[in-house]
């Protein structure tokens, strides 16, 4: 190894573009978080990683990813996040590698490509794929004013490698970059672009997770399935829905909490899987289940599937009834639902019926979900 290498993760970034509730770096890929994609492949090649993440989910990151990863508080935009990075790293670092959890996949071949060239003289050192679209410059009316030659132009990636006193040097006077090579390219260091690889991609979107799972090579079996359940409101007891409780509300009867949402979710994940169901999993011959709420039965399932050797890709969900009404705390509910499914996306709607039947009389709520799931492995854990 180049001397003392440390490693930046950037993760403090939002799922907002991915429709998730939570930071993307926590967003599932596989059996494993991006993050923890990320880490595994970068820390073969290096000594010391520093992870930024959102100050809310900093004890959650830290959990995820043990001891031997420190993880500090991200800044407001990405450059404030890797100078916080920089604060943490050990004063014998040398070199330094910024990499974006977004491009979890990313392997550690080339990251020790870098390095290579990092330690025959390199200040600079980042990756990128061959720009296969035309580019045109445009006005501020939408004209072009210019093509730029294609063959010239390449699409970055990341890690991104730096001698570390060049990279300091350039967060000196607190700029802010799309990425570190700008900034150390405007304080006058060179930047070699080597090759890039297409599994580096950045993981933005839904349409670009399922891009991703082809690179791992294990998860093509997909699988749907469907649920439903539906509970009688019930005087005297608490109403639970989404994870949530709802103080202002009538609950419903039933041998658990009653969460409709949750138990739907449930049923639609065993579906996939061909384990069963919510009653013959969590019925009422298993006491060690009564009044069990929505996320412990969400969790419980959780544990069923990923021992059989399934994994979530997204869940959706919609809500049958007049009430709650559940706009004001729909963002709430999906985070604690994808919080009970280890991060899994989550969608959640709901409806009314017009005043047919159980929800429409008023007399209860219903939910109905389906879940996409993946094969991990083929034999059960």
């Amino acid at each position: 190894m180049p001397g003392h290498v440390a490693a930046i993760i950037a993760a403090a970034g939002s799922g907002f573009r991915f429709g998730a509730d939570l930071p993307k770096a926590l967003i599932q890929l596989g059996d494993r978080t991006l993050i923890e994609h990320a880490v595994a492949a970068i820390s073969p090649a290096v000594n010391e990683i520093i992870v930024t993440a959102p100050a809310s989910y900093l004890s959650q990151f830290q959990r995820l990813l043990g001891d031997a990863v420190t993880v500090v508080v991200g800044g407001q935009t990405r450059s404030e996040s890797i100078r916080a990075g920089l604060a943490a790293i050990s004063d014998d670092a040398k070199y330094v590698l910024i990499h974006d959890a977004a491009r979890a996949l990313a392997t550690t071949e080339l990251t020790s490509r870098i390095l290579s060239a990092l330690q025959k003289g390199e200040a600079a050192v980042i990756p990128g794929v061959p720009q296969v679209d035309t580019i045109k410059n445009v006005d501020a009316s939408g004209y072009v004013i210019s093509t730029p030659i294609r063959a010239d132009l390449r699409n970055i990636q990341t890690p991104q490698g730096f001698e570390l006193t060049a990279l300091k040097k350039a967060h000196a006077t607190n700029g802010e970059g799309t990425d570190d090579a700008a900034l150390v390219e405007s304080a006058g260091f060179k930047v070699l672009v080597i090759a890039g690889e297409e599994r580096a991609l950045k993981i933005t979107t839904p349409a670009d997770l399922a891009i991703a799972y082809n690179f791992l090579g294990n998860n093509q079996e997909f699988l749907t399935g469907v649920g439903v359940d539906a509970h009688a409101f019930e005087a005297g007891r608490e109403l639970w829905l989404g994870c949530l409780n709802w103080p202002d509300e009538v609950g419903v009867a039933g041998h658990s909490d009653g969460d409709v949402a949750a138990h739907a979710i449930c049923d639609s994940l065993l579906a996939a899987t061909g384990l069963g169901d919510l009653g013959s999993n969590f019925g009422v011959d298993r006491p060690e289940y009564a009044g069990a709420s929505g996320a412990k039965l969400l969790s419980e399932t959780l544990s069923i599937i990923t021992s059989a050797g399934f994994a979530i890709s997204n869940v959706s969900v919609q809500v049958i009834g007049d009430r709650p009404k559940l706009a004001g705390r729909r963002k709430e509910a999906i985070a604690a639902l994808s919080a009970a499914l280890n991060g899994a996306p989550v969608s959640l709607l709901a409806t009314t019926t017009d005043g047919l039947g159980l929800t429409g009389e008023g007399k209860g709520i219903a939910a109905i979900a389906s879940a996409l799931v993946f094969k991990v492995s083929s034999n059960p854990r």
